[in-house]
């Protein structure tokens, strides 16, 4: 497999949030501020709130008071994606993200593994070149991790540049990672059985909506129900919803 692709001729959309599913979604803003250094962004009447997150990311919470919380590593419920944070000294930041009330889940050499309040998975990752915590970028879970790649870099227009071994990476300020994951099961959004954890929110700029729905059903998209006045919801090819919002 190579080691890189090149972008598409144009995005369909750019990547505006990360949304996590959240019982609470202000003790999840509180968590994820105070362990980030994040600033709120936005709140809405509903419940939704938005975090600036060092790294250039957005993080949101939108109310699932029926969420069905991820038990990592299993696939019976599973984590789908996480969060991959840069930390200049894991310990440091595993002792910091426990007081603030997250659960180690599983140790590494250069990376640990643990839950947020709400059992969302994240890694704290060892990068000596960073002075503090910062994002570096989405990890989907995916039962091929090329095809998961090869898909997004023609919805964002960026490029494949890593490929090999069951996991692949694109550029851009907001990277998106890909894991193959045996066993994988995927959601099957709007099905309760089946809920997403999280999904992206796309800004599809100057488009008309129909306009970007024609795009990203041609790069493999599927639409799926439920839509707003300014979003229509999709599933990329691996099952994880996505929205294309005209914000």
């Amino acid at each position: 497999m190579a080691d890189t692709a090149p972008p598409a001729a144009s995005p369909v959309a750019m990547i505006d949030a990360l949304v996590l599913d959240a019982p609470d979604p202000r003790a999840s803003a509180t968590f994820w501020r105070e362990l980030t250094g994040g600033t709120v962004e936005q709140e809405d009447a509903d419940g939704w709130i938005t975090l600036a997150l060092p790294g250039g990311w957005s993080l949101a919470f939108q109310p699932a008071p029926d969420l069905v919380l991820a038990r990592w590593p299993g696939q019976e419920h599973p984590q789908q994606l996480h969060l991959d944070l840069l930390v200049p000294d894991v310990a440091a930041a595993v002792a910091r993200a426990e007081s603030l009330g997250a659960t180690v889940l599983r140790e590494n050499e250069r990376w640990t593994t643990l839950a947020d309040p709400a059992g969302h998975p994240f890694d704290l990752c060892l990068a000596e070149d960073v002075d503090a915590l910062s994002v570096m970028g989405v990890m989907f879970d995916v039962p091929d991790a090329s095809a998961a790649a090869a898909f997004w870099a023609r919805i964002l227009g960026e490029e494949v540049v890593h490929d090999a071994d069951g996991t692949a990476m694109l550029s851009g300020s907001r990277p998106l990672l890909f894991q193959q994951v045996e066993g994988y099961n995927p959601p099957r959004w709007p099905d309760p059985a089946a809920p997403q954890q999280g999904h992206l929110d796309l800004a599809i700029g100057p488009q008309t909506q129909d306009e970007a729905e024609a795009r990203a059903l041609a790069a493999g998209a599927t639409r799926l129900p439920g839509q707003g006045e300014m979003f229509r919801v999709f599933a990329d090819p691996a099952g994880h919803p996505f929205c294309l919002c005209r914000f």
